[in-house]
């Protein structure tokens, strides 16, 4: 009766210690590790950023004067039609863009005002993240992805997004340098057409 007491008394030990090695045992054993993968994969799919509005550049913004987070805009004028957009924890940034092309200002060629003369456009994200006990900007971009005539172009990429981003900024760049052709925000022109019904 004795030895059956310790038989089973073993058994219960070494099933107790496969339960708990299953569940990850102490603080810093392979469950601890199995849990955070399993919480990076769940974040992966949060998003950062969703916008449903970009702004063309134009005015003050034309140029290096008045660049943002070191980024220069065109030295001509953009319209864009439509865009939105998505940028995930991951770095997976989606933008469709729709009609991006130059605007019908005397600063844009004349012969391609409602046109996009570039054979790609490609996105860039700008963050700010700490560096030691600095605050930096950090721009990552994709690479480049077709665009039309019409100013149409699907940028679906991944960046290498810093750690941590902070207040994000989303762009659309030309494909063949470094300059700005729409942003993340918007232009109200309501207030335009009430003057000109007054």
């Amino acid at each position: 009766m004795r030895k059956r007491l310790v038989l089973v008394l073993a058994c219960m030990s070494v099933l107790g210690l496969a339960v708990s090695a299953h569940a990850g045992g102490d603080d810093n054993g392979p469950g601890e590790d199995n849990n955070h993968q399993g919480e990076d994969r769940r974040n992966s799919g949060h998003k950062i950023l969703t916008f449903q509005t970009m702004y063309g550049v134009d005015g003050p913004f034309l140029g290096e004067a008045n660049a943002i987070r070191d980024v220069a805009g065109d030295e001509a004028p953009w319209v864009i039609r439509s865009a939105k957009g998505t940028l995930g924890v991951n770095g997976r940034l989606r933008i469709k863009v729709r009609g991006l092309v130059f605007a019908d200002d005397p600063l844009s060629p004349p012969d391609l005002i409602g046109k996009n003369d570039e054979a790609e456009f490609r996105g860039l994200v700008s963050c700010l993240t700490e560096v030691g006990d600095s605050v930096q900007t950090a721009n990552v971009v994709t690479r480049g992805f077709k665009a039309t005539e019409r100013g149409d172009a699907n940028i679906d990429g991944h960046v290498d997004l810093p750690n941590p981003c902070v207040a994000p900024i989303v762009f659309v760049l030309a494909g063949s340098e470094d300059k700005w052709f729409a942003v993340t925000g918007f232009e109200s022109h309501e207030a335009e057409s009430n003057e000109d019904e007054d």
